[in-house]
This record gives C-alpha cells, sequence and structure tokens, in this order.
C-alpha cells in the first residue's frame, strides 16, 4: 500500500535503521544519506520517511512529504556549504530516467560546476 512501508524497498530499510547509510540529517519524516556512487563532491539522497515509488506519485499521494524533501534538500545544500556556490536537487522519476531505487528520492548535488547535465 503506498505511504506504508514496503519489506523489499532499500530505501525503506535505511529509512528504518535495518541497512546500514552515512545519514547526514534526519527529521521525523524525511531522511538525508549520502549516496554509495556521488556523482559530485556532494550528493546526499533526502528520503521522505513514507513509502512511494516516484516522485509523481509522492506527489499525488502526500504532496506534504514533497514539500518536506525539498526544504531538507535546502538544509542538506546549506550544511554540505554548497548553497552559496549553486546546488541542484534532482528527482529520476522511471527507469528510463536513471531511477533504480522505487522510493521517492532526491539528489542533492554540489561542490563542483553543474552547468553540463550530471
Amino acid at each position: 500500500m503506498a505511504g506504508e512501508p514496503q519489506a523489499d524497498c532499500l530505501f525503506c530499510k535505511i529509512a528504518a535503521g535495518e541497512i546500514p547509510a552515512t545519514i547526514v540529517r534526519e527529521t521525523p519524516t524525511t531522511l538525508a544519506f549520502r549516496d554509495i556512487n556521488p556523482q559530485a563532491p556532494t550528493h546526499v539522497l533526502v528520503i521522505p520517511r513514507v513509502h512511494y515509488p516516484d516522485a509523481a506519485t509522492l506527489a499525488a499521494g502526500d504532496p506534504g512529504a514533497v514539500v518536506d524533501v525539498l526544504r531538507e534538500a535546502g538544509e542538506v545544500a546549506a550544511q554540505e556549504k554548497v548553497d552559496g556556490t549553486g546546488y541542484r536537487v534532482v528527482f529520476n522519476t522511471g527507469p528510463g530516467a536513471g531511477q533504480t531505487v522505487f522510493h521517492a528520492h532526491a539528489h542533492v548535488l554540489g561542490g563542483r560546476d553543474l552547468q553540463r547535465l550530471v
């Protein structure tokens, strides 16, 4: 069921503390942790604690969670000190866009010139 933790979801397991991750921030509704395959010096994933497979279904099912994820993306950028030089927030939606874990999440990328596509 949408919104409920999924037993086979990697990010649900990270949120539950069942799988370790390098956590950089957490709130009651979000969790932010370092990407294991970083594409920039700063590459942090921000996930909602509720499970939705992608950004579109998250926005439709729990718009407040999208706001929480985006707010935390900004907080991560400030904490990582990339807010002054610029950063990118990316939601990959679907396999054709490069989504490999089907739990909605935002990538916060910074620390290098991001004027070209990632």
